[in-house]
């Protein structure tokens, strides 16, 4: 991408990889880190004036107000002014920005009096904060503050595309007209070089997934939650580095409660456009991942923290990438979560590649062709646990509600048998159904495994995939 930054990072990471996960992962991680790059030819282009006004008087009537809460602390006057630019430039008017600002110096103020005097806007709200209580302490000032519907976090050193708040107002009238109430909007974002003044490594996220999320927050910006559980949640102190993902799991525990697995997506809205840019430079997150390396762990204690409020006897580890997350459910997920109907692994042809396992709801195979020791790009997707469609009728487990319907569809006795599977090196005992007497074409095992994914929903089940899981497709 002739980003000299970019790959100096990028080695940065593949030593520390190296050291925290030795050679042979390395390899494969940089491997296939170099062959993403090649494909990667991604462009940012803002939407026309046209385009904007347009949306101007299409939303010009829509009653959602947001709040967009800023915590800032000393923040450099380059990427403060980039930032509340940004803000001002939404062709959705709606809107009020709340800066808190736990500064000692003058400079964040006087940028506002100056946008303020400029323009007359007085939807730009000023907080000197008496004290710097870190970044949740500093963003639950601004949070008190806010009287929209919708309360959006946005980072000092970051800026939105111009039709962000326009995008998010549109999915509220949408879903409004349905008579649904969202609780948390997400767009997806990518990352901005400030110092060659180009985006790159683009993130675009899946629609609403209860499993992946608890592997990893893939959320993060651009977020706007509901106000008042915002306010009633807020951020906590003690998850610093990661309290938008404490937050984000806590938002989902409370629809939990309510919500099926199978429903949350209606609470939980995925807006496919990038609409967020990260700001990559020397303090950031987004250009240095160890920067804050405490986050992972605080991470990790959140999602350890949401597993025990569900009553689920699990283990959270760190996984092979950071900010990824695996739970070791105790001793088996079927057991211990009653939401789960039916479990899979993948399925590995002679090459070592994918060829069976997590489906779409098309019936197509999720990571067809893709390296067992590929992990699926930046994002980690084809190694992390997740809620799809179906799964493998030749590498699954059935809850026994659920057994019926497979004797039903698949027209054999349910019968299990034990595979080895290793785990971080670790052997681990794995019970799949035992399909042995039984065999069709490739087509048939698909439709047959999507007939059972169907039937799963259909009793309002979920059904989880864990790459963990693994055999040979002719074993």
């Amino acid at each position: 991408m002739g980003n000299g930054i970019f790959r100096i990072n990028n080695l940065i990471k593949t030593i520390r990889y190296v050291k925290k996960n030795g050679i042979r992962h390395a390899y494969y991680a940089a491997r296939e880190r170099i062959e993403e790059e090649r494909r990667d030819d991604y462009y940012y282009r803002e939407p026309s004036e046209e385009t904007l006004e347009s949306q101007r008087r299409e939303s010009a009537d829509y009653p959602y107000l947001f709040s967009i809460v800023v915590p800032a602390y000393e923040t450099k006057e380059h990427f403060f002014r980039k930032m509340i630019d940004s803000v001002c430039r939404q062709s959705y008017g709606n809107w009020e920005l709340i800066i808190a600002d736990a500064g000692s110096s003058d400079t964040v103020e006087r940028i506002v009096g100056e946008v303020r005097e400029e323009f007359g806007d007085k939807r730009i709200i000023y907080e000197r904060l008496a004290e710097n209580k870190g970044i949740s302490g500093n963003t639950n000032a601004g949070i008190a503050l806010a009287s929209g519907d919708y309360i959006a976090l946005l980072d000092h050193d970051d800026f939105l595309a111009p039709d962000a708040l326009y995008h998010m107002a549109a999915e509220l009238h949408k879903a409004g007209q349905q008579g649904i109430n969202p609780a948390l909007l997400y767009t997806d974002e990518d990352k901005y070089d400030d110092n060659r003044c180009f985006y790159m490594a683009p993130h675009r996220k899946k629609k609403f997934n209860f499993d992946l999320i608890l592997s990893n927050n893939y959320v993060c910006h651009f977020m706007a939650i509901e106000a008042n559980l915002l306010k009633k949640l807020e951020l906590r102190g003690g998850f610093d580095g990661a309290q938008d993902y404490d937050l984000v799991l806590r938002v989902i525990g409370e629809l939990y409660q309510t919500n099926s697995v199978c429903e949350l997506s209606q609470r939980v809205i995925h807006i496919p456009k990038i609409l967020y840019h990260w700001c990559c430079h020397i303090d950031s997150t987004a250009d240095n991942t160890a920067s804050k390396s405490y986050a992972y762990d605080a991470g990790k204690a959140a999602l350890q923290e949401f597993c025990a409020r569900q009553g689920w006897r699990a283990e959270v580890k760190h996984g092979l990438h950071l900010g990824f997350y695996d739970i070791t459910y105790l001793p088996d997920v079927l057991e211990v979560r009653d939401d789960v109907g039916i479990v899979g692994g993948r399925l590995l042809d002679s090459r070592g590649r994918i060829c069976g396992g997590a489906m779409e709801f098309d019936g197509s195979c999720m990571y067809e062709g893709l390296h067992k020791e590929y992990s699926g790009g930046s994002m980690h997707r084809a190694v992390l646990k997740q809620d799809v469609a179906a799964v493998d009728i030749r590498c699954m487990q059935v809850r026994p509600e659920l057994r019926s319907e497979f004797e039903h569809i698949i027209g054999l006795p349910y019968r299990e048998r034990t595979i080895h599977c290793k785990v971080d090196g670790v052997s681990r005992e794995i019970r799949i159904v035992d399909t042995s007497g039984f065999s069709c074409d490739e087509a048939g095992y698909r439709k047959l495994s999507m007939e059972l994914g169907r039937a799963a929903a259909e009793r309002g089940y979920c059904v989880l995939w864990d790459p963990a899981i693994s055999i040979a497709a002719d074993a």
